[in-house]
């Protein structure tokens, strides 16, 4: 599949959006949480699950969707929501706590929502993939052509909601893309350690769907084997499976000491840096100078500041606002005190 310059392009560019957005939240995460890790203490609290190193997943498959096509992201969400276009200064205030964050502050890291471009996360295992199965039903049931990603871990393969809405989407043959984040560790147990089988991609033909294993964290093999299962899907062919093999360079968590992980696992990865393979690829093929691929790295940093400086500047919700946007009794007699 050739791939047009402008794709390559805006994938390098989105790449580096989300692996400074990803860095820069390191640091920000750290305030008020060192000496002493205190996870409710600080500028963001609460927990904080980083994707530096995952982002060809992202990018590769997201370069083929549009606004109304559904993506729903796991506890890992950042570099997914970026590439499909949630708003960044509204994520960030999100994750900041602030009123001004796509969910007034309230929903924190692990559930952004934005409903402009579709895309929805949360922090429950493989709980994303019933709720695309469910955005795709609906798409085909209004003869749309949209489609709807489920982007998981590995880990979530294994579980129940996983195996369930495979079966259903394969027997009704939604427009339903499952994309398999293989990076290796479901939080620090080793994925030989928790499957059974040695790709997660051979149990695509339990339920009579393609299935595509993408080795290497290889982002131009990610958007190859995505186009077609978008394809397949808009054509009203139903579901494809995609795994990916791919890096992380964080812990499981901030604050995660990583013991179960060896010293040179980590510098070993980066030493094919899928950002800098990219790089390499467009300058050798004279697809990009120097000079266009800094001004694309400048823009991504300059996209992220101002989003971080958005959110710190925003305030924090008032005291009586927990008790709006929440399901209560229409007889409830609720107080407010301050």
């Amino acid at each position: 599949m050739a791939i047009p310059v402008e794709k390559l392009t805006w994938m390098y560019e989105t790449m580096v959006k989300i692996r400074c957005y990803e860095e820069t939240m390191v640091d920000v995460y750290a305030e008020g949480k060192v000496p002493v890790f205190n996870i409710g203490a600080g500028t963001v609290p609460g927990e904080m699950h980083l994707a530096a190193g995952q982002e060809p997943v992202a990018v590769g498959v997201c370069s083929h969707l549009r606004a109304e096509d559904t993506v729903t992201a796991p506890h890992r969400p950042h570099h997914h929501a970026i590439a499909k276009g949630v708003d960044l200064r509204r994520m960030t205030a999100e994750i900041f706590g602030k009123v001004t964050g796509l969910g007034k502050g309230k929903g924190g890291h692990m559930h952004l929502f934005d409903p402009a471009v579709k895309f929805s996360c949360g922090g429950i295992v493989a709980a994303g993939v019933p709720h695309a199965a469910g955005a795709a039903l609906a798409a085909k049931m209004q003869g749309k052509d949209w489609v709807a990603v489920a982007f998981i871990g590995e880990g979530a393969a294994n579980a129940g909601a996983f195996h369930e809405s495979l079966n259903l989407a394969a027997l009704w043959k939604l427009p339903l893309i499952v994309v398999i984040e293989d990076n290796a560790y479901g939080i620090s147990v080793p994925k030989a350690a928790s499957t059974a089988v040695g790709s997660n991609a051979e149990r695509g033909s339990a339920y009579g769907m393609p299935a595509v294993h993408v080795a290497d964290n290889d982002t131009l093999a990610v958007y190859e084997a995505a186009g077609e299962a978008v394809s397949r899907a808009r054509r009203g062919e139903g579901p494809t499976l995609i795994e990916v093999e791919t890096y992380r360079y964080l812990g499981h968590f901030q604050g995660d000491p990583e013991a179960y992980r060896d010293k040179g696992e980590v510098p070993a990865l980066r030493e094919r840096d899928p950002i800098v393979r990219l790089r390499a690829y467009l300058l050798d093929r004279g697809m990009a100078t120097d000079d266009e691929l800094a001004e694309l790295e400048r823009r991504a940093r300059n996209v992220v500041k101002d989003a971080y400086q958005f959110a710190r500047d925003s305030a924090y919700p008032q005291p009586d606002a927990a008790l709006t946007d929440v399901f209560a009794p229409a007889s409830a007699d609720v107080t407010v005190t301050h």
